[in-house]
């Protein structure tokens, strides 16, 4: 999943002069002091248990209550950015997950206990689902009394709504998952049906409704991660008759605990209760206050400030996808009443530089930019040893397969880039004084990155072209294939606990396409014929061997994307936000918990 987190995009800090970018005198020799206490790669492989499947009992609600809860008030909440999308169908980002948890329910979704172990259960359906036909079979029954935010009946034919209206023209950025694994790998499931708007359906022996209560999805292959899939925000209900196609990203239906009230784009946002919504349906969520006031145009810095002055309103308001911002971070450790209202985490996302390489196709030009990189400075931007450290890897330390020794560009040595081995690069191959344009987000924190990254670039003998783009609409940019930038950086975790959910979507030069996940553009045939094939292997075992072989083969052959660090999450709230706990599924605060204390 790409992340977006506002501070963010993972984010945030405040712009410094650039003279005053030396990131050792950001954090000094206070940085080595907090990362004590900053969650590390032993957390996140705690965080990468096997998921549970849950039964119709786990599936059943009203959710457990939460220790001390309470209900009423309205929790207040800071955004940096706008959402980047509204229906569900287009979500594919931290922040737009968050905002899903509240106001939209799929078939499935995980129920989360105080250790982080994450089960799936039903969520509209009655249980994770039941599979047969060797794994290629899933059969889902609807819960009773599901209603949509204006008292529609959910029914079977709102679900193969949903499904069929992924394949339209206008959903370009969710995840495609599904729709590939229904009608055809990569591009290719739009050409075997062009949407509900055709006036025709997905014939039955793809997706079946039998009755107002049954859906059947049949798969060409054994599908064994259905449920997890299906957790997705983008696979959320989108009820028919309420469906209004392009618009519906500006005003979608709720079917959660919320529903949104009051919407001005890039400023604000109200939800209020969604009184449709049964508890007894719901076994994960809750809807203990009465709304959420959510701000944008909060950056981190002003996000930490308020949060530990704690006066007034403050008290009240919680962070969605913000971070304790790196200019604060010591004022924050050092106060222990603010500590025990802080939360932290291992997330799963590698953060990258991808090379477009329609542009930028000499590998030794790429071999020479991913050895100059400064990763140690670039992740102490974004919250110091509480924000991340440096990636050696495509993949995350939270995904299985993960090799900590692997080291290909020398990153445990060299962890603010190997100057001198990259100009040799630079000069055997002649590129001297070449431009590359560099693209990168309007938020303080690449901002901030974007300095150093040029900076080091610009040693090593390049002329960079920095290129700043509106962070709210920054996915949907650089996923345009031709985006004119040759340098630009995104973030990835697993969808699920799986390689599989990785290497596919942005490795596959069979999905490139405007609004696709393949971000460098890579389409190399070894890379496409392993990832068809080991998608395609049913032991956990096996599969995961051959991703990470798959890694190093697409690392070191092709170098479509530097890894440059691996995020962390430390976030803190007001006093009077109850029920806060991290999530091991969102990465973030568990939204569905939260309470006024009084």
């Amino acid at each position: 999943m790409s992340i977006f987190r506002n501070r963010t995009t993972t984010a945030a800090l405040v712009a410094v002069a650039a003279g005053a970018l030396t990131l050792t005198a950001c954090g000094g020799g206070s940085d080595n002091a907090a990362q004590d206490n900053s969650k590390k790669k032993e957390d996140a492989k705690a965080q990468s248990k096997p998921v549970q499947i849950g039964d119709a009992k786990a599936s059943t609600g009203p959710a457990p209550e939460v220790p001390g809860a309470k209900a009423g008030g309205t929790a207040n909440v800071f955004q940096e950015a706008d959402f980047s999308h509204l229906d569900p169908g287009q979500i594919y980002v931290s922040d737009g997950k968050l905002l899903s948890r509240l106001i939209f329910r799929g078939l499935t979704q995980y129920a989360e206990d105080d250790k982080g172990n994450l089960t799936v259960v039903g969520d509209l359906a009655t249980d994770a689902g039941k599979v047969s036909d060797g794994g290629k079979t899933w059969t889902y029954t609807l819960k009773s009394g599901l209603k949509d935010e204006n008292g529609n009946p959910i029914n079977s034919a709102d679900i193969r709504h949903t499904v069929e209206r992924l394949y339209a023209s206008y959903i370009t950025d969710g995840p495609t998952y599904l729709q590939q694994w229904l009608s055809g790998a990569g591009t290719t499931y739009r050409k075997a049906y062009a949407g509900p708007d055709k006036g025709k359906h997905l014939p039955d022996n793809v997706l079946e409704t039998p009755d107002d209560k049954t859906i059947v999805f049949h798969f060409k292959d054994a599908q064994p991660d259905l449920p997890q899939m299906l957790t997705m925000p983008g696979y959320s209900v989108v009820p028919e008759e309420t469906d209004t196609k392009e618009k519906y990203d500006n005003d979608p239906v709720a079917v959660g605990p919320y529903k949104i009230a009051d919407f001005k784009p890039g400023k604000s946002m109200k939800l209020v209760k969604n009184d449709q919504w049964d508890p007894k349906s719901d076994s994960v969520r809750h809807q203990y206050v009465d709304g959420f006031n959510i701000e944008m145009n909060h950056d981190d810095e002003d996000q930490t400030k308020t949060l530990l002055a704690d006066q007034g309103d403050a008290k009240n308001t919680m962070m969605f996808t913000g971070q304790v911002a790196t200019t604060q971070l010591q004022n924050v450790v050092s106060d222990k009443a603010a500590m025990k209202r802080t939360i932290q985490g291992y997330a799963p996302y590698v953060w990258q530089l991808n090379f477009n390489l329609d542009r930028v196709k000499d590998k030794k030009l790429r071999d020479a930019i991913t050895l100059a990189l400064p990763a140690s400075s670039v992740f102490k931007a974004d919250g110091g040893a509480y924000g991340g450290e440096v990636a050696n890897s495509l993949m995350s330390p939270t995904t299985p397969g993960y090799d900590e020794k692997y080291d290909p560009f020398n990153r445990s040595k060299k962890p603010n880039g190997d100057i001198a081995a990259a100009k040799k690069l630079i000069d055997e191959g002649g590129f001297k004084g070449k431009k590359l344009v560099y693209a990168y987000g309007n938020t303080p924190v690449r901002q901030q990155q974007a300095v150093l990254i040029a900076d080091a670039l610009e040693k090593i003998g390049l002329d960079i072209q920095k290129k700043e783009i509106d962070s709210a609409t920054w996915y949907e940019q650089v996923g345009k294939v031709k985006n004119g930038y040759d340098l630009y950086m995104t973030g990835w975790g697993q969808d699920w606990s799986s390689a599989a959910t990785v290497f596919p979507p942005l490795y596959d030069g069979t999905t490139i396409q405007d609004g696709a996940s393949n971000y460098s553009h890579i389409n190399d045939p070894h890379v496409n014929s392993e990832i068809a094939r080991i998608v395609k292997i049913t032991d956990t075992d096996e599969a995961t061997k051959a991703w990470d072989a798959l890694n190093k083969y697409i690392t070191e052959k092709v170098n479509p994307a530097a890894p440059i660090y691996y995020t962390k999450v430390f976030q803190i709230f007001g006093s009077n936000i109850g029920g806060i706990r991290y999530s091991s599924d969102s990465s973030y605060v568990d939204v569905t918990r939260i309470f006024l204390k009084k």
